[in-house]
C-alpha cells in the first residue's frame, strides 16, 4: 500500500509540474505538449485508482485526440498567418 500511496503522491506532483509549465510558458507548442502530459498523468493516475476504462478514455480522448487538434489548428494557424 506504501509503494501505491508513493507512486500516487509523485504521479501528482508530476501533473502539477507539467501544469504550471503548461500555464506560465510562452512557447504555445511547450504548453501543448504538458497539457497532454497532464492528461496522461490522469490517465495514470486513474489506472492506479483502479478505473480502467476511464483512464483509457482519458488517454485516447485527452491526450491524444485533443493533443492532435491543437496541433493541427496550430498548424492551420500559422499557415493562414504566412499567406
Amino acid at each position: 500500500m506504501t509503494l501505491l500511496l508513493f507512486m500516487a503522491a509523485l504521479l501528482a506532483v508530476a501533473t502539477l509540474g507539467a501544469a504550471l509549465i503548461a500555464l506560465f510558458t510562452s512557447s504555445t507548442v511547450v504548453a501543448v505538449l504538458s497539457a497532454g502530459l497532464v492528461s496522461l498523468f490522469a490517465s495514470v493516475m486513474f489506472l492506479l485508482l483502479a478505473a480502467p476504462d476511464v483512464a483509457m478514455t482519458e488517454a485516447a480522448i485527452g491526450s491524444g485526440l485533443t493533443t492532435f487538434l491543437f496541433f493541427f489548428v496550430l498548424g492551420r494557424i500559422r499557415r493562414e498567418g504566412t499567406k
